[in-house]
């Protein structure tokens, strides 16, 4: 009896599994499992494309930081540069007005004249004016200080400003009866002002071409002075002398000053001479100078 029901529940059993997997093979859980692939597939590209919004998302807040950031170094860069430039363009308006002031010429630029009255009541330092032919942008008055420090950061207006002012030594006569007379310019990293353009002297050809400047005075003189050296040489050097003892050792000055040219230049010079000294900064070294040294050759 019990083998009769062992048997009965084992083919019970049996059909059973049958009928589940027949069940499984029918076109309805099919069906049912297509459906849970799509949608196993859309959950897997929704969240491929939620993936993607949330790096793109993360690209666009770096790509903004970025572009706020190089926004930022821009606007302080120029304003950097705004103000660097402003002094060159304050002093050279500055200088411009000064000029408009006081030179008067003829329309083809004969008859250079200088109004020393109103350059002395714009600043009583005045002492003298300087212009080349070429570089023609080299024409300013010339001031003495109290020293030789005050007119580096001042303008002939005595505005404070790096350009500055074309000065005398403190040391010389400002009638330039001196053997040797020094006049100071700044050579500026930006723009041609002041003695900037002083360096075009490194040039042989240059100089030759245009070997003259000139100086005019108060008493109304205007005297010549043809350039015979030209060159680099340290702050200290003996060309800034400006006493001398006796005829030999401005003699021998003038020797070294030959020495130092960076070209030779056949210009007479001897010891009844009266020489012009403009130097500037080279902007290579802190220690070294340019300078042009000029031999008075003639006065009207």
């Amino acid at each position: 009896m019990d083998r009769k029901r062992r048997h009965r529940h084992t083919a019970k059993r049996r059909q059973e599994q049958s009928r589940r997997k027949r069940s499984a093979q029918e076109p309805g859980s099919r069906k049912v499992n297509v459906q849970e692939q799509s949608k196993r597939k859309v959950n897997a590209q929704g969240q491929s494309r939620q993936k993607r919004r949330q790096k793109k998302a993360a690209f666009d807040v770096l790509s903004g930081a970025v572009l706020i950031i190089a926004v930022c170094v821009f606007v302080f860069s120029l304003y950097q540069l705004v103000l660097a430039l402003a002094p060159y363009f304050a002093g050279g308006k500055e200088y411009s007005e000064i000029k408009e002031l006081a030179i008067t010429a003829d329309e083809d630029g004969s008859g250079f004249r200088i109004d020393f009255d109103a350059l002395s009541a714009e600043n009583p330092d005045t002492v003298a004016w300087i212009r080349f032919d070429e570089p023609s942008v080299i024409s300013y008055p010339v001031v003495k200080g109290s020293d030789n420090e005050e007119y580096l950061t001042k303008t002939f207006s005595a505005s404070d400003n790096k350009l500055g002012a074309i000065f005398m030594n403190v040391d010389n006569n400002a009638d330039l009866s001196d053997r040797n007379t020094i006049i100071y310019g700044h050579h500026l990293n930006t723009g041609g002002e002041m003695f900037s353009e002083l360096l075009k002297y490194e040039d042989e050809s240059f100089c030759r071409e245009n070997p003259y400047f000139y100086i005019y005075t108060p008493d109304g003189s205007v005297r010549t002075y043809t350039i015979f050296a030209a060159g680099v040489v340290k702050d200290t050097a003996e060309q800034y002398t400006v006493g001398f003892a006796s005829d030999e050792s401005f003699a021998n000055y003038i020797e070294v000053c030959r020495e130092g040219s960076a070209y030779p230049v056949d210009v007479q010079v001897d010891a009844q001479s009266k020489i012009v000294t403009l130097s500037t900064c080279t902007n290579v070294r802190d220690d070294e100078r340019f300078i042009v040294q000029g031999v008075l050759t003639a006065t009207d």
